[in-house]
């Protein structure tokens, strides 16, 4: 039986709870970031709980300054004057606002939206439209294009124009759908995705997260995961890295949208309820406090494995990546025994009997107790219950 499979059917560590720092819940965990807009925000909020932060944006906002295509297609919508207009995102009302006005053609723009019935996606896209004075005259119940396209299509939309302010991941099936039921469609992208600066930094975050040091990586747009996909594929390490996500490394979306890259490549992302930042940041950690941190009350001492955190009685322990990855291992059995050629597998190894033995003497140095890991004859290690 592999370590995985044992780590599987033995479940969470049942041992007695310590009191969790309550100002630092991610202490000792790394999580990655591919974010551009907003990340700093997302960057700080887990830092402050404690974590580590690896920082790779996948995609960033080209300049409005450059993006003569979206001038070029509000042009198009004010001379067609829409019937309807589908608002997805907040941000992407203002950056269209903005950029409209920026071109001088904002009373243009505002006049023509004024003009026409107004749906939104979602609360803060509602926000956007109302603070640019407008009125919206429907919602979508759970924040999705699909439910304000089913919403459009009871009531009817031959013959008319409808034009759709499009957040970064096209959804070619709703506007298909509207085509398909007789409308002209129009749509205008307030951002594109272009590729950041500093292009080293996404495949080293890929390498982190497919070497497993990482322990969550978390997504907040759909041309992100792309990004990420497409540098993998060019660098021959696809395959592995959605295993190392389907396995030690978990990977969270904003909400699903974000999260449909992910589900089609066989993932199975955590998505908060609310498709907010604070949502995700409180799942994330919820997540890590409840199945990522293991304990063990011994006599005299309480030891505690927080991503890659040793605390033996409060104090952090220095302890190198094998040994590490051991003590995981065995503190995930629950006092099962891990065979020496499962350990061997999981620590790559290669069958060397040696360095496993090396590993483990290393390991029990470092805890209080050495004979805490016992040695179970012709058949492995185990801890001592």
């Amino acid at each position: 039986m592999t370590v995985a499979r044992v780590l599987e059917a033995v479940g969470p560590a049942t041992t007695p709870a310590l009191a969790e720092p309550a100002d630092l819940p991610l202490d000792g965990f790394r999580i990655g970031v591919t974010s551009h807009r907003r990340s700093q925000d997302l960057i700080e909020a887990l830092e402050r709980r404690g974590a580590a932060v690896l920082h790779a944006p996948a995609l960033k906002i080209a300049p409005v300054q450059e993006d003569m295509v979206l001038i070029e297609d509000t042009r198009t919508i004010i001379a067609a004057k829409p019937d309807i207009c589908i608002a997805t995102t907040a941000y992407g009302m203002r950056r269209w606002c903005e950029a409209a006005d920026s071109f001088g053609i904002g009373e243009q723009l505002l006049e023509t939206l004024s003009a026409c019935r107004m749906f939104v996606r979602g609360p803060k896209a509602r926000g956007a439209v109302r603070a640019a004075g407008l009125a919206d005259v429907g919602i979508s119940s759970d924040e999705t294009t699909a439910t304000l396209v089913d919403m459009l299509l009871v009531e009817g939309v031959r013959g008319k124009t409808v034009a759709v302010q499009l957040h970064g991941y096209t959804d070619v099936r709703q506007l298909e759908r509207l085509r398909m039921s007789g409308a002209t469609v129009l749509t205008v992208a307030p951002y594109r995705w272009v590729k950041p600066d500093g292009e080293d930094k996404l495949p080293r975050l890929i390498e982190a997260v497919c070497s497993g040091n990482l322990d969550v990586l978390t997504f907040t747009s759909a041309p992100a995961v792309d990004a990420m996909w497409s540098t993998a594929h060019e660098r021959g390490l696809y395959r592995q890295l959605v295993d190392a996500l389907k396995g030690p490394v978990t990977v969270a979306a904003v909400g699903p949208v974000t999260a449909q890259p992910l589900l089609d490549a066989g993932l199975a992302p955590l998505i908060p309820d609310r498709y907010r930042m604070g949502a995700l940041i409180r799942l994330v950690t919820e997540h890590l406090s409840l199945n990522h941190v293991r304990r063990l009350e011994t006599k005299g001492s309480t030891i505690e494995l927080r991503g890659r955190c040793l605390r033996i009685n409060g104090k952090a322990v220095e302890l190198a990546p094998a040994p590490l990855l051991l003590l995981r291992a065995l503190l995930g059995a629950g006092g099962a025994v891990l065979s020496r050629e499962a350990l061997s597998d999981l620590l790559d190894l290669r069958g060397s009997v040696h360095a496993l033995d090396m590993t483990v003497s290393r390991l029990r140095s470092a805890l209080p107790d050495g004979k805490l890991i016992e040695t179970v004859v012709k058949r492995g290690y185990r801890l001592r219950a």
